[in-house]
């Protein structure tokens, strides 16, 4: 189905999705270009990106986390000066976070065996773990649906820390296993629970830091398929950055500034600003066991509440960098410094903010990526499949989570006598009684009230006993109405998108591995569309 029917998909990214030229002044090139494909792959080949570096730093994670051989071979491909990366991301959510996150990856291993074939050039997806936020809500809770299809919420207890410091800086605690347990009981059973909460137990012990356990849990699912995963957090990856936080400390709210501007043009064309940035700040974090704002007045910084000179920070900058931190403006900018990044996987949400930021990559001497749209999706099992094709009900009209959509199935339902005599009933009534509202002035002009009145009581006992007809259908046609809910709490639990509320671990323990297989095989899924899928 068409992206756009979906009502959370905002104007600008169905435009870059359907109509790119209204946006290209914003963007390096249309994803949906070949030949932007092959000139972004030229223009990296031989860069002077510190390949090997990275490549190094990539190597210590993964032994750290002992991660698949076949990861691990991913990561050497890098040090190949031909080599390209796709990159994508997200917070280091719960058991792996929503479905999305796990579309986000296989978009990301999709395109890279893409580009492998077509250009025949090394090319690596990388899962860039946002991991210094300190927002302990966004990633302490996952949810799942239970045996009666209820949206059902797990939390994982705050360690010391949560909300406070990064979540790069936080150690799982021993309520982890009573998460795991929690879960455990919330999930219906399958013949793929044991080897799930088995391998979840293992990512998820306790002593490991957060972002540990999530990069472990997904180098389990997809480590095998060749997915990297960076924890950008990684001290030792930051001296990569310092030029890029040393020119942002050089002009301290130009950043802003730009993002700012390009806001303004989205919004003058009738697009919205994702970011408003302040004006005095620089698109820099500084890291003290919090994440510090930091902002610049008179030639001097505040960071948090502490008065710093510029100078102090410039010093700071050269010599601990790994004291700071990028926002989300700066974010990208780092990770295409680090990365021979042709191009970064996005959701529709990032496609605003990444819209600001052509002229930021100006800034820093960057030529920004392509950016293309991740996967989107709705899984859902083959008796709500037949239900939506058997009584051709629109997937959107489901999202409403009261029953006007199944009172107009119910009524197409109906014999077609049924609904004809009503209509016919409503138009005798209201030409017949119209008739008499205008012939009763004649005789008194005050009983031209109460003839209206009437039309109306009339009207609303009709409409009641129709209501009484539906409810009627209804009884008669339960069947019809628990697959309407079945499917519609598949597909919105709570009125939310599916791949948006629901997290993968879910799918896992229902299909098992062969959620991914499945997964695989239906790419590549064309941008601009989004899937129903049966497993």
């Amino acid at each position: 189905m068409d992206l756009r029917r979906l009502p959370w998909v905002r104007r600008l990214a169905a435009d870059y999705l359907a109509d790119f030229g209204r946006l290209s002044s914003f963007f390096t090139g249309d994803p949906g270009d070949r030949a932007a494909w092959r000139r972004m792959v030229g223009s990296l080949q031989g860069s002077g990106h510190p390949r090997s570096e990275i490549a190094d730093i990539l190597a210590g994670q993964q032994r750290q986390r002992a991660a698949p051989p076949e990861a691990l071979a991913s990561a050497e491909r890098l040090r190949d000066p031909r080599a390209v990366a796709v990159l994508t991301g997200q917070q280091a959510g719960l058991f792996g976070g929503p479905l999305y996150t796990l579309l986000k990856a296989l978009t990301a291993l999709d395109l890279a065996n893409r580009l492998n074939a077509a250009h025949g050039v090394p090319a690596v997806a990388v899962f860039w773990v946002e991991a210094e936020d300190h927002d302990w809500a966004e990633v302490a809770s996952c949810s799942v649906l239970d045996a009666d299809l209820a949206l059902r919420k797990v939390t994982l207890a705050p360690p010391p820390g949560a909300g406070t410091v990064p979540v790069a800086s936080i150690t799982l605690a021993e309520g982890t296993l009573a998460a795991i347990d929690d879960l455990a009981a919330k999930l219906p059973p399958t013949e793929f629970t044991p080897a799930l909460l088995t391998d979840l137990r293992l990512a998820y012990l306790p002593g490991t830091g957060v972002v540990e356990a999530f990069a472990r849990w997904l180098e389990t699912t997809l480590g095998g398929r060749g997915l990297v995963v960076f924890d950008s957090s990684d001290p030792a990856a930051k001296p990569l950055a310092r030029p890029v936080f040393a020119r942002e400390i050089e002009r301290p709210g130009h950043t802003s500034g730009l993002a700012r501007a390009a806001g303004r043009e989205l919004v003058a064309l009738g697009y919205h600003a994702q970011v408003a940035a302040h004006e005095d700040a620089a698109a820099l974090f500084y890291l003290d066991g919090h994440r510090q704002p930091i902002r610049s007045q008179d030639g001097r910084f505040t960071v948090g509440q502490t008065s710093r000179p510029a100078e102090a920070l410039f010093e700071e900058v050269e010599r601990a960098p790994h004291r700071f931190s990028p926002n989300v403006l700066l974010r990208p900018i780092v990770q295409d410094t680090l990365f021979p990044t042709v191009s970064y996987v996005a959701g529709p949400n990032e496609l605003g903010y990444l819209a600001q930021l052509g002229k930021v990559y100006e800034h820093f001497g960057l030529t920004m990526p392509l950016i293309a749209p991740r996967a989107s999706l709705t899984l859902l099992d083959a008796a709500a499949a037949r239900f939506l094709t058997r009584y051709e009900v629109a997937l959107e009209t489901l999202a409403p989570q009261d029953e006007a959509s199944l009172n107009a199935l119910l009524q197409s339902q109906l014999p077609a006598g049924v609904e004809e005599s009503f209509q016919h009933a409503r138009q005798a009534i209201a030409e017949r009684m119209g008739a008499v509202i205008e012939a009763v002035p004649a005789i008194d002009p005050t009983l031209e009230g109460a003839a209206r009145s009437t039309l109306g009581r009339i009207q609303h006992d009709l409409d009641t006993f129709h209501g009484k007809v539906l409810q009627a259908a209804k009884r008669r046609d339960d069947t019809l109405r628990r697959q309407y809910h079945r499917t519609r709490a598949q597909a919105f639990p709570e009125g939310h998108a599916q791949e948006r509320s629901v997290g993968w671990v879910y799918f896992l323990n229902r299909y098992g591995p062969a959620l991914v297989d499945r997964l695989i095989e239906a790419f590549p899924l064309d941008a601009g569309r989004h899937w129903v899928l049966t497993i």
